[in-house]
Formats: structure tokens, sequence, C-alpha cells
């Protein structure tokens, strides 16, 4: 019997000898598996790299920004329109950018305007061919518009007097109008676009053979009568004439008015196109 007694006993401990090498290869397996997770391998250490850079990249300023920023900085020349009266518009424009911004005139700010206005789009109309192909050159990014004006600045009396007509007075798509104010040969996208944000600040306007502001600033007010809905900004640049002093007032409205700083003057516009019974000034 000993014998046998003696070979169950060599079973029992061999069994319990596998059973704890199993063990231990267990509690091995499981450190090596914990150690793996807490310590990254190559691919996530590159991918976790790569997303650090990206976080970095994300974090520089946009190209166009810096160009702005080191072109007013070095440059010389200064915009015609005083910090004040850039401040107005600027502050509707933090409000409502990136949005579609619509420009009468081509100068030394509008680098400056296109810039505040990143991500959305900007439009600039100029009536001086040569001068659109300078700033293209210095500024290709632009996004500007020949348009040629067929009226004068000593025309503005008749002009006053035809626009109280009822066919400048009813609201519509400028390019379809009768009215004599209205500006019909603008690029297709001019009229296509909702414009948030529209600023007259052309044509030339300081003589009596230049072509005046009075159609700019009538299609500007048409077009924000016109759009589908909601409500557009317009400013006008150099009140303190006597065109943009008048055609501001009658065709954008007192009324409409919000604000005028030094030379600027600011109206907030309403959509009149399914107001029928909506007064074309307040």
């Amino acid at each position: 019997m000993r014998p046998k007694g003696n070979q169950a006993f060599n079973i029992k401990v061999l069994l319990l000898g596998v059973f704890i090498a199993f063990f231990l290869l267990f509690l091995l397996r499981s450190s090596l598996s914990l150690s793996s997770e807490q310590t990254p391998t190559p691919i996530l250490q590159t991918i976790s790299a790569k997303a650090n850079n990206c976080s970095s990249a994300c974090n520089k300023i946009p190209g166009s920004l810096a160009q702005a920023l080191i072109h007013y900085t070095t440059s010389a020349i200064t915009p015609q329109q005083t910090l004040k009266e850039i401040s107005v518009s600027a502050k509707v424009l933090e409000k409502k950018s990136p949005c579609n911004f619509l420009v009468f005139g081509l100068g030394h700010d509008s680098l400056m305007w296109s810039t505040l206005n990143y991500g959305g789009r900007t439009i600039f109309l100029e009536e001086d061919q040569n001068w659109i192909e300078q700033i293209r050159r210095q500024f290709p990014m632009l996004e500007s518009y020949h348009v040629a004006y067929d009226s004068k600045v000593n025309q503005a009396d008749n002009l006053m007097y035809v626009g109280q007509g009822p066919e400048c007075t009813a609201v519509g798509d400028p390019q379809y109008s009768m009215c004599q104010l209205a500006l019909k040969g603008l690029p297709s996208e001019v009229y296509d676009i909702k414009w948030d944000l529209i600023m007259v600040d052309a044509p030339t306007g300081y003589y009596e053979e230049a072509p005046g502001r009075m159609t700019a600033i009538y299609t500007a007010g048409m077009m924000a009568r016109n759009q589908e809905d909601g409500e557009t900004d317009v400013f006008v640049h150099d009140v303190n004439r006597v065109v943009e002093d008048k055609f501001s007032m009658t065709f954008l409205c007192q009324g409409y008015m919000k604000k005028q700083e030094g030379r600027l003057r600011h109206f907030k516009i309403p959509s009149h196109r399914y107001s029928m019974g909506m007064p074309f000034c307040p």
C-alpha cells in the first residue's frame, strides 16, 4: 500500500506545481499587459506627436492676417477713415463676420476690411481700372470688380427729383429697376448675394464732374430692402458733403440711421420684400 500512497502523493505535488506555474504565468501576462497600456507604443507616440504639432499649427494666426499686420505696420499711408469712424463699422463686422460684405470703393483700407471679415466674402467695386490692377498686384487675394458710372455730381439735384417717383420707391431687384438711380451694370453675383454689410465709400464725389455717390447710395438701399429677410447694415462715408448727406438721409432714411461718427453714418435697413404696406422710410 505504501508505494501506491507515495505515487498518489507525487501526482498531487505535480498537479499543485502545474497550477502554481499557470497562476504565476497569468500574473506575469497581466503585469505585461498593464505596462503596455501605460507606456505608449511607437505608433501611439507618433500619433500623439502629430496631434500636438497640429494643435500648435492651429493656434497660429492666418497668413492673410499676418500680411495685413505687416502691411499696416510698415506703411506710411493711412486709411481715409479715422479710427473712430472705422470702429463703428468694425464693431458691427465683429458681430456678423464671417459674412458677406460689399464695399463701394477699393483703397488703402481694403486689406483691413477683408481681413476683419476673415472667412467671409468681401467684394470691392471700383471705378478706376488702373487702380484695380495696381492693388491686385500688391494684394491678389482681394476680390474686386470694375464698375462704370454714368452719373455726375452736377446731376445730383435732378437725380434727387427723379428718385421721388414711384419707379424709384418700388422695392425690387436693382438690376431690373426702371429707376434712373439704380446701378444695372454690376457683376451678377453682386445682385445674387445676400449682403450683411454694405459700405459706400466710392465713387469719387468731391468735384462737379466726378461720378458722385448718388447711384451707389440708392442701389445699396434697394439691395437691403430687396433681401429675403433680416436687416442689412449700410455705412456711408463723407456725409459732410452735400450729396452724401442728402442722398443717405433720403434713400437710406433718417429713421433707419443708428449712429453718426464724424463723416460716417450707419443705417440698419430691414427687408421690405414681403411687406407690401411698408413705407419706403419709417
